[in-house]
């Protein structure tokens, strides 16, 4: 038992270290936090959030899998590498489509709802 509550104690380090280190992590929290609010204010359903949720673990999950692959890029590779700079582009791309994917999901649950409210 003890490995395991270890676990969660490093998969936090973790988490703290991207948030201190990467500004777009801070920025991504902070849209997930508005859009879980704007979810609870607009009553959005079950299944909305299910959505919600899902493409934001995404963002969350892509952005530390980023930092985490920059961080290897750097140890392996100190100096200017094309590779390694190529390594780095996609794994950003990944986090850009993530977002652009939340974001379409969350033009799709909530304009219509903000559209209706208004």
């Amino acid at each position: 038992m003890n490995t395991f509550i270890k676990s969660f104690y490093y998969a936090c380090k973790g988490i703290s270290y991207t948030f201190r280190t990467q500004p777009n992590f801070k920025v991504e929290c902070l849209v997930a936090v508005l859009a879980a609010g704007l979810s609870w204010y607009l009553h959005i359903s079950t299944m909305e959030w299910l959505w919600i949720i899902a493409v934001m673990g995404i963002v969350i999950m892509a952005e530390l899998l980023n930092t985490a692959m920059e961080t290897l890029v750097d140890l392996v590779s100190p100096g200017y590498d094309p590779k390694a700079g190529k390594v780095k582009d996609i794994s950003a791309a990944v986090v850009l489509i993530a977002a652009v994917l939340a974001s379409l999901t969350g033009i799709i649950i909530f304009l219509p709802k903000l559209i209706d409210a208004a």
